[in-house]
C-alpha cells in the first residue's frame, strides 16, 4: 500500500534567483490552486495571492510571469521526528 504524503512543500522559483516555500495540506488544493489562480494569469504582470495558510498574518503575492519554475515536493512525517 502506498505511503500518504502529510503535505507538499511548493518550492516558486522566481526570476532574478528569489525563491519561496509554501505548503498545501494535499496535492488537491495545490491542483485548485494552479489551475484556478496560477494557470489562466500565468502569462500577466497583475500580483495574484499565493496562500500561506499556516502562518497567520502573512501573506504571498507575486506575478505569475516571473515565476520561472515550480517544484512540488511531498513531505511524509513518521512517528519519530528526527532533527
Amino acid at each position: 500500500m502506498p505511503r500518504t504524503p502529510n503535505e507538499y512543500v511548493v518550492h516558486l522559483l522566481i526570476e532574478g534567483g528569489h525563491r519561496e516555500e509554501v505548503r498545501f495540506p494535499t496535492i488537491q488544493e495545490f491542483q485548485k490552486w494552479y489551475s484556478n489562480e496560477f494557470t489562466p494569469k500565468a502569462a500577466s504582470n497583475d500580483f495574484i495571492s499565493v496562500p500561506i495558510k499556516n502562518i497567520q498574518g502573512e501573506y504571498l503575492v507575486v506575478r505569475p510571469s516571473r515565476i520561472i519554475a515550480i517544484r512540488v515536493e511531498p513531505i511524509f512525517s513518521s512517528s519519530v521526528e528526527r532533527f
